[in-house]
């Protein structure tokens, strides 16, 4: 069924969205820690040089967010950009990254921080070095000094993953979310909006969170074991990527595939090939290949002593098994190569 949905962006107007809205989005490429670099056409003038720095390499929102960056550096044409990211998604694994990269003396950093706290000494560090920094996708709980943060209104996003379940399970029922872990601020915002909109509708019993460390096996694990012990679960939420593969695991190892509506944020081809399959129902896709050319556009305002803007919401697509064949659904979904 398709509905028209409003959603307000992060300090910004207010989108409309719809099951078959379209969102900004294109090829893209994996990087390992190690990094890839790619250079504008165009080199007259001075020319800058800006480090990529993923939550998490080969997740494909990330890659997808890569391609936006190289492709608006190339567009700008004076950009040599440097993408680098962790293996996992984790403050201590990124935190050298962070550091040597800033020891490399980049003109901008574009950083989709690890952790609210934890990812603040190194990137502060990076400030004070005079490297403009840009906070894509996840922020900080002090973000002061970056010149910008680009990314979706993740709690709205949230509540609108509970009203597709609304939608997929009117009689209401018992509903979980599936998590990354703490701290990360995107995750905890969609779990706060999801938690949020349940709450406040009697049909429905939130029974709480699994946390899965960004661990598909260990999403499938919790999502079997809450099934076990919840056998009223109608709804399932998962957070990100790798919750949603292992919660439709662990659904259809429950051999309750169907019955357990799951609603997934992102849009990777594994999620789309679930979609299809019917294990999971919905998917509400972001827009990372945008957040890439709006990072480079401010970074590179800032260097050149323009004015920038402090915050940048995004887009969402909501992909639905109805809609998945649709040209905007399918622009929307994440690549794994630029």
């Amino acid at each position: 069924m398709k509905r028209s949905l409003a959603v307000p962006t992060a300090g910004a107007a207010v989108v409309l969205l719809a099951l078959t809205a379209a969102c900004s989005s294109s090829s893209s490429s994996s990087t390992a820690s190690g990094g890839s670099t790619s250079t504008g056409g165009s080199t007259s003038g001075k020319s800058y040089k800006m480090t990529f720095i993923q939550g998490v390499a080969g997740d494909g929102f990330y890659v997808t967010m890569g391609c936006g960056i190289q492709a608006e550096a190339k567009k700008i044409g004076n950009i040599t950009v440097n993408i680098q990211g962790p293996s996992q998604f984790d403050a201590t694994l990124q935190n050298p990254i962070i550091q040597s990269v800033t020891a490399a003396k980049p003109d901008a950093i574009l950083i989709a921080p690890n952790d609210v706290s934890a990812s603040r000494p190194p990137i502060a560090a990076a400030m004070a070095a005079g490297i403009k920094v840009v906070l894509v996708d996840t922020t900080l709980s002090d973000p002061s000094g970056a010149v910008s943060q680009i990314s979706s209104d993740n709690t709205a996003g949230g509540g609108y993953a509970f009203r597709a379940i609304q939608q997929l399970v009117p009689g209401g029922g018992e509903v979980l979310v599936v998590n990354v872990k703490p701290g990360v601020s995107t995750t905890d915002q969609r779990q706060a909006g999801f938690e949020a909109a349940a709450k406040a509708d009697p049909k429905f019993k939130y029974v709480g969170t699994q946390f899965d460390q960004d661990s598909a096996s260990v999403a499938a694990q919790v999502t079997l074991a809450a099934l076990q012990k919840n056998p009223g679960i109608v709804g399932i939420f998962a957070a990100n990527l790798f919750s949603a593969e292992g919660a439709a695991t662990g659904v259809r190892q429950a051999g309750k595939s169907g019955k357990v509506k799951i609603v997934g944020f992102d849009a990777e081809p594994d999620e789309i090939t679930a979609l299809k399959q019917g294990t999971v129902q919905a998917l509400i896709a972001q827009s990372p290949f945008v957040i890439g050319t709006n990072a480079v556009d401010q970074a590179y305002k800032a260097l050149t002593g323009k004015p920038t803007t402090p915050k940048i919401g995004t887009k969402f697509t909501i992909i639905t098994q109805a809609n998945e064949a649709s040209p905007q659904s399918q622009a929307a979904i994440y690549k794994t190569s630029c």
